[in-house]
């Protein structure tokens, strides 16, 4: 049976992208609902019309992860509806893409906010009703940019840094709870979504592709794996940062395989801060 099969299942930034991927998935494997948050009313309503078109049972949420107040209010409407959600995914995510003596205060604020920040906010929320039950499965898709230096992604790869610690360290936590309490550490390199438009691929590190990751995403869910890296080349990059003194791996980063130069095109949505 489906780990998905008859759970509640939650994604933030659910409305497009590889949330939405993420979230029909879950249908598919055989979720009992879905619940969608994002900021982005236009595409929430969307999505949902086209989920529930398709048979499945959906509900949205109008909020922005990086406001705690909100995040706790629209918690406990869900908790007060559906019950524990048994898989939340915490999938907001945003890049600004310019050097860092060009980001505003702004800019590093909302990076932060959401990258960071509201993970932790989304997964305070719900993780009292699953330690209380002593299960559930929280899936953080952090990036390859939280294994790797990178210009023109500082505070990018700092939320990710960040986010991924913290991840990491809240699976060592549950696990001292309950077997049954799971964390997966998402961290995958360049996808090929609006999000990242126009970026350079480094050598040997593909631009991946949207179905194929999600599908990669909720097995690793199936199979309980703490980490999953997408494509190959970024399951090494742990090894070669422990490995080569930090000159010597930004030479290879930088000039073997190019992953130094691969922001240099960035074109992305142009999403403006709020």
């Amino acid at each position: 049976m489906s780990y998905f099969k008859n759970k509640i299942v939650l994604v933030t930034g659910g409305a497009s992208g590889i949330g939405f991927l993420m979230g029909q998935n879950a249908l598919e494997r055989g979720a009992a609902h879905l619940i969608i948050w994002d900021i982005d009313e236009d595409s929430l309503l969307a999505a949902a019309a086209a989920l529930t078109k398709s048979g499945f049972s959906v509900s949205t949420g109008l909020v922005d992860v990086r406001d705690h107040q909100q995040v706790e209010e629209e918690a406990k409407k869900v908790l007060t509806e559906y019950g524990k959600v048994g898989i939340l995914i915490n999938n907001a995510g945003v890049v600004v893409g310019k050097s860092f003596h060009e980001h505003s205060y702004e800019d590093i604020n909302f990076t932060m906010g959401v990258n960071s920040m509201g993970l932790m906010y989304v997964a305070r929320a719900f993780l009292p009703a699953m330690i209380e039950s002593k299960s559930g499965q929280i899936v953080n898709i952090a990036s390859a940019a939280g294994l790797t230096p990178n210009p023109h992604m500082t505070v990018y790869a700092a939320s990710k840094w960040a986010a991924l610690g913290w991840s990491d360290s809240l699976r060592l936590e549950l696990a001292e709870i309950s077997k049954d309490l799971r964390v997966l550490s998402v961290q995958p390199s360049y996808i090929n979504t609006g999000m990242f438009a126009g970026v350079k691929s480094p050598r040997l590190v593909p631009l991946l592709d949207p179905e194929v990751i999600t599908t990669k995403i909720l097995d690793a869910v199936e199979k309980n794996k703490i980490h999953l890296r997408e494509p190959f080349m970024v399951k090494l990059t742990p090894f070669f940062r422990g490995l080569l003194p930090a000159k010597v791996y930004d030479v290879v980063a930088g000039k073997i395989f190019k992953v130094y130069e691969s922001m240099s095109t960035f074109i992305g949505r142009n999403q403006k801060v709020k």
